[in-house]
């Protein structure tokens, strides 16, 4: 594949991740604001088929683009901006893995538990924060992931 293919792909890739980890953040915190039990049992449970979907499909585009990118070009992987690149997406990626995964794991149990209706219970509540929390750190990673791939500091 020529270096442009592997950009078309890369930048795919970032597309269909950014966007979703945006918009399935934001989806989950306006279903968890609605406090209905059915709501946010159908909100959770596409947070976890999105994420499977888009979140884990981006990614493999993008790393498949980039390092298409890097060796059809002849750039050094380690070139400091590249280093940083690589180190901020890891760095997401090592929340994700580490925190958000096992959270959304736990959220989909406990809404499976309320779906049809029944109380929500508060450690529901203390995952929906630490998810929210963490999440957000997630997100703006790849940004600054972003910013770091067009300017080249």
């Amino acid at each position: 594949m020529s270096y442009d293919a592997f950009k078309v792909v890369h930048l795919t890739g970032v597309v269909i991740f950014l966007g979703n980890i945006i918009v399935t953040g934001i989806w989950k915190v306006m279903a968890d604001r609605t406090e209905d039990p059915r709501i946010i049992a159908y909100a959770q449970r596409l947070v976890t088929i999105t994420d499977w979907t888009f979140t884990a499909g981006g990614v493999v585009l993008i790393v498949v683009g980039a390092y298409g990118m890097v060796f059809t070009a002849g750039l050094d992987p380690r070139q400091s901006w590249l280093a940083l690149g690589q180190s901020l997406f890891v760095a997401s990626g090592v929340i994700w893995i580490a925190i958000l995964i096992p959270t959304q794991i736990i959220q989909a149990r406990q809404t499976r538990a309320f779906a049809a209706g029944g109380p929500i219970p508060d450690t529901y509540w203390r995952h929906s924060r630490r998810w929210v929390i963490w999440g957000t750190i997630a997100t703006l990673l790849p940004f600054a992931n972003l910013y770091v791939m067009v300017f080249k500091p």
